[in-house]
């Protein structure tokens, strides 16, 4: 890893207690009491519903909302992610932010990305948080927007009151209420603590460097469905730093992608809106720009490479070129539709449904054509 010859990093001693006695507890005391004492059922509910409360915070709240301001929120909402936010211990709004979108500006740069997987596995899950790395010091010209927000202002201000009320004193409270004071701590404040911290950092390391690169190669960012079970949906890293305003990772259906179904809830309540998705014509530019990618490098080592490429390029052309016109189409139409001209509208649907028809043709040419490089 590259490092500034003027300044040799400091070690965050403060970082390093923390994960430390967290892990020691979790590792420690929480089998133990577990075996001595055993957790009730209501500890277990409250459990997960703590880690879904600080993990959805982190991604939904964090990363979706404060970093990339792919939709936004109504007030009590933002209140319940800062308050999660604080519940993650992964910093303030204001300073995770800064880095992350410090993170794909110089995404893979070993000296300015503060988690550049480049710099290894280790680095990117945990080491960039020990010492004081430049890169991850919060600078205001990336957040400026956020320093208009009161609900940011407020949790930074307060954070590590907000840290301790939501680790330690609401954990010990609520277990209380339940009958274990004690257990609720361990429980809900150590163990939870320590399983949230290490899922979220996998999107940092594991997330770079394992998996598929089905839009992009750009960066070291992999699409991998473990991870995306793991992390609320933010293993779709490809597609996310590909298009990282778009307020899903998750493209398809059936991808686990719980902070997009969140938001969308969110949406469909009038709890947010402004949700950003990117159009459909332009992933799957970045989807056929990849399969060519990859398919001339495979028919490079065949006979005759220069016709097989060639051929290649005419199909991928052709695709490109019925992709474009139904993308026109398809803006005219929903342009259409939104001004309430429905005769019109649906004159151009008659249409739209023909180029349409014959981009699946030329998609199936250009997908039979592909698999023979498979």
């Amino acid at each position: 890893m590259q490092k500034d010859p003027q300044e040799e990093p400091r070690i965050r001693l403060d970082v390093i207690a923390v994960f430390a006695g967290t892990s020691i507890v979790a590792l420690t005391a929480v089998p133990w009491y577990g075996i001595t004492h055993g957790f009730s059922p209501a500890l277990w509910v409250l459990f997960s519903i703590f880690l879904m409360w600080n993990g959805l915070s982190i991604t939904a709240g964090y990363h979706r909302l404060w970093s990339h301001k792919s939709y936004e929120a109504v007030l009590p909402v933002r209140i319940i992610f800062a308050l999660g936010g604080a519940l993650a211990v992964q910093n303030s709004i204001r300073s995770w932010c800064s880095n992350h979108r410090h993170h794909h500006q110089y995404v893979d740069d070993p000296a300015r990305d503060p988690y550049a997987a480049t710099n290894g596995l280790w680095y990117s899950h945990l080491g960039w948080m020990l010492k004081d790395y430049p890169a991850a010091r919060v600078t205001d010209s990336n957040i400026r927007d956020l320093n208009r927000d009161p609900v940011v202002l407020w949790q930074d201000r307060y954070y590590w009151v907000l840290a301790f009320s939501m680790n330690v004193i609401l954990t010990t409270c609520l277990g209380y209420l339940a009958g274990d004071a004690l257990g609720g701590l361990l429980l809900l404040g150590f163990f939870r603590l320590v399983v949230s911290h290490h899922t979220t950092f996998f999107i940092n390391s594991l997330a770079h460097c394992w998996g598929r690169q089905p839009y992009s190669d750009a960066s070291s960012a992999r699409d991998n469905g473990l991870i995306a079970m793991l992390t609320y949906g933010e293993g779709y890293h490809n597609f996310h730093h590909t298009f990282q305003w778009d307020y899903r990772n998750g493209l398809k259906w059936y991808q686990f992608d719980p902070t997009k179904w969140l938001i969308a809830t969110l949406n469909l309540t009038r709890l947010a809106g402004n949700l950003k998705r990117t159009p459909p014509e332009q992933i799957e530019r970045s989807m056929v720009n990849m399969q060519l990618k990859r398919a001339r490098q495979a028919a490079s080592d065949w006979m005759d490479a220069d016709i097989w490429v060639a051929r290649l390029e005419a199909e991928y052309n052709e695709l490109i070129e019925h992709l474009n016109q139904w993308a026109i189409y398809r803006q005219q139409w929903v342009a259409l539709r939104k001004q309430n001209l429905a005769d019109q509208a649906s004159e151009l649907k008659a249409r739209l449904k023909e180029i349409e028809a014959e981009l699946n043709q030329q998609r199936e040419r250009w997908h039979n054509l592909r698999c023979q490089f498979a």
